[in-house]
């Protein structure tokens, strides 16, 4: 009988040990979802600066292929003109 209660005492000890470990240990249940929390954040912060990118990307190729993306930009960034062109300005 004593070692049936002795084996028992060690389940239970070892239950114990195994549930506060889950509980307060390291790595748990809380800190588990704040990591998920956390990476899901940043795996949405990859993914905005990946389309970032992405486009970053594909106006440098635009550049780079010919004039007419060059020519867009100095009209509307730099408010160019081309020569013997007129300029009207629409107020609404």
């Amino acid at each position: 009988m004593s070692f049936v209660k002795i084996l028992f005492a060690v389940l239970v000890l070892l239950i114990i040990q195994l549930q506060y470990r889950l509980w307060f240990g390291d790595g748990n249940v809380h800190q588990v979802k704040e990591y998920q929390q956390r990476l899901e954040l940043l795996a949405e912060d990859v993914k905005e600066k990946k389309e970032r990118n992405e486009a970053l990307y594909a106006e440098v190729l635009d550049l780079r292929k010919g004039g007419d993306a060059i020519e867009e930009r100095a009209r509307y960034e730099l408010g160019m003109i081309k020569e013997n062109e007129t300029f009207f300005q629409v107020i609404e």
